[in-house]
């Protein structure tokens, strides 16, 4: 842990800076200065982004069987994407 104050700063490495830009009753505001080829997102948004993956993968599963049922017996032909 650190204590910091707000106008502080905390350096990560010679690259990534974090600013305490605000203090308030119960939120704290923090700037990131980072190099644009590192992202630098909310874990929240890492964890849904990550569940929204996870279920998109098995819906496109789930839909394969689906229209494999419907599919002519004997026929091996492709499904288009269109």
């Amino acid at each position: 842990m650190m204590a910091r104050r707000q106008g502080e700063t905390i350096l990560i490495g010679e690259d990534i800076e974090v600013v305490i830009a605000h203090i308030g009753r119960t939120r704290v505001k923090v700037g990131i200065r980072a190099p644009r080829e590192l992202a630098v997102i909310a874990r929240e948004v890492k964890l849904v982004r990550d569940e929204n993956v996870a279920a998109s993968a098995r819906s496109e599963a789930a839909l394969s069987r689906l229209i494999s049922r419907f599919r002519p017996a004997g026929s091996s032909a492709p499904v288009s994407d269109r």
